[in-house]
């Protein structure tokens, strides 16, 4: 029997559960060799939170455990902490052995702080394992690392560059995370200058301090409190969240800030940038490794402490996650069986329920729940959502019009693919519209009962010709209440349409109505920063009836003959609301409206009516000047 997508809950697309019988697809596993032992005291340290004894180190009958539970799938393994160069070489050493001996181990990394990390270090990885994936923790520069200190409240930041400039030295390739706090908001360009300028660095993935409803210090066992932990208590504050912490709307903002200056500087083609990267494979269609942008999320990635304890992800709540004890489990049966018995898991995916019907879901990905938990999963995630719908728009617009990443900013056009939205040839196409002298093949138009003009006169989605100015039926192709917008976008602003429809009631048909559109094709990336701007200031600017808004879309036109794919942008009048009858009773009111403002308007420049953000003068200072 073949499964199929449509025969699982929605939610199964966005959060795949663990199934015994699906052996191709890996599961992660986070070795905490340490525990949460670690040799300095970041202050917003999620592990140390979790106020569980260290000192205890992983040994290789645990890994062994670890393998025999999963001997029918790939295993990818991180070794981290607290800091795991703490467990010593010789552990580490048969650790990695251990590891090398295992056919189904796809994947070995190790994330550290990079404190310890000299030449025997990397010696005994060369000759043990030198495939080790090394992964460095550090916020950009020596102002962005405010909060990553010693026990002595000193600085660590010096000693981690150290580390990276011996990396480099020794030709090894690493990745940095970087926590986005306050240090370095508003500081994108140089904070990722900073970290590209390391010869070892090829990965930088920025991840948000979303730590609001943190309100206590970590636990001190010791009698004397750690200056580190003194530092902390005073970054607390009362009711309100940690200095430390950020809002998802800052972090979208540097996020986007980052990934501009990764493009224009030309850092995309040596190094991979996060989230960037995997929001362009999911706006392009393709899948992506990354738990936040696919649906490889918690019941697929576990942890393991010294002491045992085996559960889901280290990022969510300790000791909610908490599963079993390792040599509890004897197969994936029983851990699924543990999966599904997890209040905690089952919350988790509450908090992701109204992703399944959401614009965004096939991009989104859904997002981090770990990360829901810290914002605030009492709040079910509303500003989490938001921050997400920024970072695929604003990307999806530097995507489009990377000269002109002022565009980003714009929060009044979204991304919303339509589908299915293809055209058999499209250069012929645009090669058409601007030669008068080019052929013109006869077409079929024929009308339906609700009014539809296709190639087969039915009602809903059907084939049609693609036609333009210079073609004799050109008037004829275009429905009646839509073609004063339609010569407006062609003959005053000098647009391409590929589509357009004058919106249908369907009265007595199982078809969902039909809302009044246009979809514009532009010539080149020029044009297209042009045309969104004029768009957005239009938008703004249209006062409509009740009952209806101007929506304003970044989408995709599918090339049927090349396969590739060009940025198109749709304009449409939509209800505001469910109330299909207020829209088609004001809806000739409502274009009439809006084919004056359009006309109005002087479709040049490239800055629309929205406000810049903070940041706007670090990446556009030849907007803003």
């Amino acid at each position: 029997m073949y499964r199929t997508t449509e025969q699982h809950h929605p939610i199964d697309r966005l959060y795949r559960s663990l199934e015994p019988e699906d052996t191709s697809t890996a599961v992660s596993v986070i070795v905490k060799l340490r525990g949460e032992t670690c040799d300095i005291d970041c202050l917003y340290c999620y592990e140390k939170r979790k106020a569980a004894p260290g000192g205890a180190r992983i040994g290789v009958d645990q890994i062994g455990q670890l393998a025999r539970l999963f001997r029918n799938r790939p295993l990818a393994v991180e070794l981290h902490g607290g800091e795991p160069l703490t467990a010593g070489r010789e552990v580490i050493a048969e650790i990695l052995r251990e590891l090398a001996a295992l056919p189904q181990v796809v994947r070995v990394s190790m994330q550290t702080n990079g404190v310890q990390l000299d030449g025997q270090w990397l010696d005994l990885f060369d000759a043990v394992y030198p495939q080790l994936r090394i992964g460095i923790s550090l916020d950009g520069d020596a102002q962005g690392n405010t909060w990553r200190v010693g026990y002595d409240g000193e600085a660590v930041y010096p000693r981690v560059a150290a580390a990276l400039e011996l990396l480099g030295r020794r030709g090894r390739r690493v990745g940095v995370i970087a926590a986005v706090t306050p240090a370095v908001l508003g500081r994108a360009a140089p904070v990722l200058d900073h970290l590209a300028g390391f010869e070892a660095v090829n990965a930088v993935s920025f991840v948000p301090c979303f730590d609001s409803t943190i309100r206590r210090p970590t636990t001190v066992r010791a009698r004397r409190i750690p200056a580190s932990r003194v530092l902390q208590q005073a970054a607390l504050k009362g009711d309100g969240a940690p200095t430390w912490a950020i809002h998802p709307d800052e972090y979208a903002e540097f996020v986007l800030a980052a990934t501009a200056h990764w493009i224009s500087s030309g850092y995309f083609t040596r190094l991979k940038l996060e989230p960037a990267v995997s929001t362009i494979r999911r706006l392009r269609g393709l899948g992506t490794g990354f738990c936040h942008f696919s649906d490889l999320k918690c019941d697929h990635v576990f942890t393991l402490y010294p002491d045992n304890r085996f559960g889901s992800c280290d990022e969510l709540p300790w000791p909610q996650a908490r599963l079993a004890s390792l040599d509890e489990v004897t197969g994936e049966h029983q851990l699924i069986g543990l999966q599904q018995g997890s209040l905690l898991l089952d919350q988790g995916k509450a908090l992701m329920a109204k992703c399944t019907t959401c614009d965004y879901r096939d991009t989104c990905g859904g997002g981090c729940v770990a990360t829901r938990w810290r914002q605030d999963p009492a709040a079910a995630g509303d500003a989490y959502c938001d921050h997400r719908m920024r970072m695929v728009d604003g990307t999806a617009a530097l995507l489009a019009q990377p000269a002109n990443p002022e565009g980003s900013w714009c929060r009044t056009l979204r991304w919303h693919p339509r589908t299915p939205n293809s055209m058999r040839d499209v250069n012929a196409f645009t090669a058409r519209w601007d030669d008068p002298a080019a052929t013109r093949a006869e077409v079929r138009l024929h009308a339906s009962a609700h009014g539809n003009i296709n190639t087969v006169g039915l009602p809903g989605i059907h084939e049609a010709d693609d036609l333009d100015p210079a073609h004799p039926k050109w008037r004829e192709a275009i429905e009646p209440r839509v073609w004063p917008l339609a010569e407006v976008l062609t003959a005053h602003w000098g647009l391409i349409t590929y589509d357009s429809c004058q919106g249908h009631r369907y009265d007595g048909l199982d078809l969902e109505p039909a809302e009044l559109r246009v979809g514009l094709l532009p010539r080149d990336r020029a044009e297209y920063a042009r045309t969104a701007a004029a768009l957005c200031r239009a938008a703004t600017a249209t006062a409509l009836p009740s009952g209806i808004e101007v929506r304003v879309t970044r989408s995709e036109l599918t090339c049927e003959t090349s396969h590739s794919t060009v940025p198109v942008l749709d304009l449409s009048l939509r209800p505001d609301g469910q109330d299909w009858d207020t829209y088609f009773t004001h809806l000739d009111a409502a274009a009439r409206v809006l084919t004056d403002t359009l006309t109005a308007e002087d479709p040049t420049g490239t800055v629309c009516s929205c406000p810049p953000p903070d940041h706007a003068a670090e990446v556009y200072p030849a907007v803003t000047a």
